[in-house]
């Protein structure tokens, strides 16, 4: 599969930093695994990664709270994500969580995902909220210790997500 990409978040509020250059939301397929990957630029600005399987995956249609009870997988935050593609995406402009399947691929891939959200995750979007509140809340303890993950450090989970999950099947 050809790596597609796509940019659709306003970032006009957000001060500049890695994300500047980065697109909102890349699909690949996973060369190691042949699984069809995805990382989506989620509401506060972090991303989120995900990997699609197939419908003779044994985790297909499991949600991700029981994926660990079955498989413990190991990955940034734990899994936070398992359904199937987002009705509302739109394949035009990106949104959504869904895929462009090629020619002779499913398109009905139950996806397991991981966001880059949690404690210590830098969230440019959030960040640009909170700095409008800075006159009422003293919240600079909340940019000491936080980390950007970037969207080669999310490419990189999401394969190795890919590893773990192929695997299993």
């Amino acid at each position: 599969m050809n790596e597609q990409q796509w940019t659709f978040v306003d970032r006009s509020d957000w001060e500049s930093g890695e994300w500047d250059n980065e697109p909102d939301k890349v699909q690949w397929t996973d060369e190691a695994t042949r699984l069809v990957c995805m990382a989506h630029r989620g509401p506060m600005g972090n991303w989120c990664g995900y990997v699609g399987v197939p419908p003779a995956h044994p985790l297909y249609a499991i949600d991700y709270s029981v994926v660990q009870d079955k498989a413990p997988i190991d990955v940034h935050g734990g899994l936070t994500y398992a359904e199937h593609c987002q009705p509302n995406h739109d394949p035009i402009t990106g949104r959504g969580v869904c895929h462009i399947p090629e020619p002779g691929e499913p398109d009905d891939l139950w996806w397991l995902g991981f966001d880059c959200g949690h404690a210590f995750d830098l969230q440019p979007g959030l960040r640009a909220r909170l700095k409008l509140m800075r006159d009422e809340f003293d919240l600079s303890f909340r940019t000491d210790f936080e980390q950007y993950r970037t969207l080669d450090y999310v490419r990189k989970q999401a394969a190795y997500l890919a590893a773990q999950l192929a695997e299993l099947a």
